[in-house]
């Protein structure tokens, strides 16, 4: 949920760039896009530099946990800078999907087992929510790097 905290409160400082005349930032895509990748930056940078904050989170099953750590970070940050570049945008909007959905398991083990780590939360509701907006990340990710477009409103799907 820190994750999406950050994600929507760049996402809405972007936007306050574009009303304020940012031509970069006119679009909400474009402030969805940026949104996204600070909030990429700085939790991959996180990753790298504090691995064993994340070592409880992974299931059991992966291998090499620290090394998968230190890869999801440059996962992350990769993805960051690959939305803010053109020519990268549509294949990093996609790798993010996917990433999405790799880290998906243990974010269903961090809902159903708790967490007690230094800097993350220790309620386990908030893993639980966690796990609703997971969705949101994929979508975020391929709408921010234009995959996919606006969804068409009912009415005008009709004409």
């Amino acid at each position: 949920m820190l994750f999406f905290a950050f994600l929507a409160i760049a996402t809405v400082i972007a936007r306050i760039g574009g009303v304020l005349g940012v031509q970069a930032l006119a679009s909400w895509v474009a402030c969805m896009r940026w949104g996204m990748a600070a909030a990429l930056l700085f939790f991959g940078i996180d990753h790298l530099m504090t691995p064993a904050r994340y070592l409880p989170m992974m299931p059991s099953f992966i291998p090499a946990p620290k090394e998968v750590v230190l890869f999801t970070g440059l996962c992350e940050v990769a993805g960051a800078l690959g939305l803010l570049v053109p020519a990268t945008r549509r294949l990093a909007g996609i790798m993010l999907a996917i990433y999405f959905v790799c880290v998906f398991p243990a974010n269903i083990k961090n809902a159903v087992e708790g967490l007690s780590v230094d800097g993350l939360p220790t309620a386990q509701w908030y893993y639980w929510l966690h796990l609703l907006f997971q969705p949101v990340a994929i979508w975020w990710a391929l709408r921010a790097s234009e995959v996919i477009g606006p969804i068409a409103r009912a009415d005008q799907a009709a004409r």
